[in-house]
């Protein structure tokens, strides 16, 4: 890497540590997820919740990014980036403060409150922190973007590694090897490191602007390309959010009767349309009543699919994977594919460059091999044989999120930072509202359905006290996504203590353990694999949609003359009309 050099068009002269701080900052959310995916089962076992009840606190740990990084966003070049960098240090302190809050004794509708509203403010920092690194490195590296935005979340792989690792060693190995219990307030705790850290990197230093910000656009000008179809994405993604998933359960007593329960939803449901319509007419409005571009509308579709399949499944792989095999092997497989991302995001370059993929043939490729791998880790039965899946999966995943930045940047400059703010803050609402609940509804859903085929009396011993539901679409397609009863959280995790204990005892595997158990607790244990499996093969139809999209985007530009970045007033081929 060179040494950067200031001339009027490329690098100012601390281009590299505001990358190196960029990098820093998201490796911080990276720590905090995968060490909080890790202790998902410690969660239900302490405090009772299903698969969905703790996809929905990990949902909130995505839906808090998209409120920052699309405030962030609209407002970076107005109140500057050095002012948001501190409101996201100060608000990754105050989540951690919350987040550690549940004690022994708290009712279970409390501790939800305390963990939802402490992941929430942690994924608010994560945004805001976005909102300053991707328009940042976008702008400092405006000739290589797919390159630099690529280095700039190969950071989030390595918070992945470090935090997994970690969660590894503490709540793992340490207990196993020498009976060292290792909280879970502790092992979160890891992610203040480099919090800190980047901290000290950012502060005092100088921030360019966007070239939508040096040619004087107006927030209505930097909004057209959004317009009233952007608007229409964005817009039910916060109805779900402020409808399904914040006001219905905060409207509906936890002893309500389901009458009750079903008319709060339905008054929680128009609120929260009512909310995304008011963004709509908002955007509409400042844009004078612009339509948008067709072409941002369908990246904006697209990214929702990547966070979907790339975050809400990073969310649950661990458990999954752990659940097939064992808890450390899941652990060191995430460990693996996330240190491949780490690896091939510095190696965007060397792919567009040398071997002649352009951005979108890259995300293509990357379609393909992620809906490939998804369905080869659903059969694996070995540790060799998920390390070979895995890896598919893994470089699959690898270019989806900062190479769509870099399209909807090259392709969009006058919106500034905003296009790619709002792209993430999609990214990040769809892991949150589809992603995680989607596949806790799934993993609750086909674990129960296979109980209950296998051994019904064991179904009725373990079973949740209620169904599963994955609201919006339980609401509006019930014949596809019906209410399902999954299996109880504490219940479960109890087996699986006792699985873990015998196979301490007899020094053995933990899957060869499992006849010593009683039949109707290894049911459960053999229906919570078989669902799990069903779950990565329902999961892999969205890179496969993903792939179309992509061919379509191939087929687009190749009849418009090829894809290129364009520039403020390159009106013609450039997708914005």
């Amino acid at each position: 890497m060179s040494k950067a050099v200031s001339t009027p068009d490329t690098l100012a002269p601390n281009a590299y540590r505001l990358l190196w701080g960029g990098f820093m900052a998201i490796l911080a959310a990276g720590v905090g997820f995968a060490i909080r995916g890790g202790f998902l089962d410690n969660w239900g076992a302490e405090f009772g919740f299903t698969s969905k009840e703790l996809g929905d606190i990990s949902g909130m740990g995505f839906t808090g990014f998209c409120f920052g990084i699309i405030i962030g966003g609209v407002i970076c070049d107005k109140i500057g980036y050095g002012k948001l960098v501190i409101a996201a240090f100060l608000l990754h302190i105050l989540s951690a403060v919350i987040t550690f809050a549940p004690v022994p004794g708290m009712s279970k509708s409390t501790v939800y409150l305390l963990l939802a509203s402490g992941s929430f403010l942690f994924a608010f920092a994560n945004g805001t922190l976005e909102a300053v690194a991707n328009p940042l490195i976008a702008t400092l590296f405006f000739h290589n973007r797919t390159h630099y935005l690529n280095i700039l979340h190969a950071s989030w792989p390595a918070g992945l590694v470090l935090g997994s690792a970690c969660g590894w060693l503490l709540d793992d190995f340490f207990p196993a090897r020498f009976g060292i219990p290792v909280h879970w307030k502790l092992q979160f705790a890891l992610f203040l490191v480099p919090t800190v850290l980047y901290g000290l990197m950012f502060f005092a230093q100088h921030f360019p602007k966007s070239e939508a910000s040096q040619k004087g656009l107006s927030l209505g000008e930097m909004f057209k390309d959004v317009g009233i179809l952007g608007s229409l994405v964005v817009g039910f993604l916060l109805a779900m959010f402020f409808g399904d998933m914040l006001l219905a359960p905060l409207l509906t007593p936890a002893n309500a009767s389901p009458e009750v329960a079903a008319s709060r939803a339905q008054i929680a449901s128009i609120i929260g349309y009512v909310i995304g319509g008011l963004f709509i007419v908002a955007v509409a409005m400042i844009t004078r009543f612009s339509i948008g571009s067709i072409l941002l509308f369908i990246l904006f579709i697209a990214h929702a699919l990547v966070g979907a399949v790339e975050l809400g499944t990073d969310n649950w792989i661990q458990n999954i994977t752990g659940n097939i095999l064992t808890s450390e092997q899941g652990k060191g497989l995430f460990v693996f594919t996330s240190l491949t991302m780490f690896v091939l995001r510095f190696c965007a370059d060397f792919i567009e460059k040398k071997i002649g993929l352009s951005p979108v043939g890259i995300l293509l490729t990357c379609a393909i091999l992620a809906c490939l791998g998804l369905n080869l880790t659903s059969y694996v039965t070995t540790f060799g044989g998920a390390l070979l899946a895995l890896t598919v999966y893994g470089i699959g995943k690898t270019f989806f999120w900062p190479t769509m930045l870099a399209v909807a940047s090259d392709r969009f400059p006058r919106t500034g930072a905003i296009a790619i703010s709002i792209m993430g803050g999609i990214g990040m609402m769809s892991a949150g509202l589809i992603g995680a609940p989607g596949l806790g509804y799934a993993k609750d859903r086909f674990a129960g359905e296979a109980l209950e085929k296998a051994d019904p009396a064991a179904f009725a011993q373990y079973k949740a006290e209620k169904p599963s539901e994955f609201q919006p679409w339980t609401k509006l397609l019930p014949n596809v996504v019906p209410p399902k009863t999954g299996l109880d959280g504490k219940k479960f995790g109890e087996v699986q203590d006792k699985l873990k204990k015998l196979a301490d005892q007899g020094k053995k595997d933990p899957k060869a353990a499992m006849n010593d158990l009683a039949p109707s607790e290894r049911a459960v244990l053999e229906a919570s694999i078989a669902g799990d499996r069903k779950t990565l093969v329902a999961d892999s139809f969205i890179p496969g949609a993903m792939a179309v999209i992509y061919l379509g985007l191939l087929a687009y530009f190749a009849a418009i003359g090829g894809y290129k970045p364009v520039h403020i007033g390159e009106v013609k081929n450039s997708g914005g009309h």
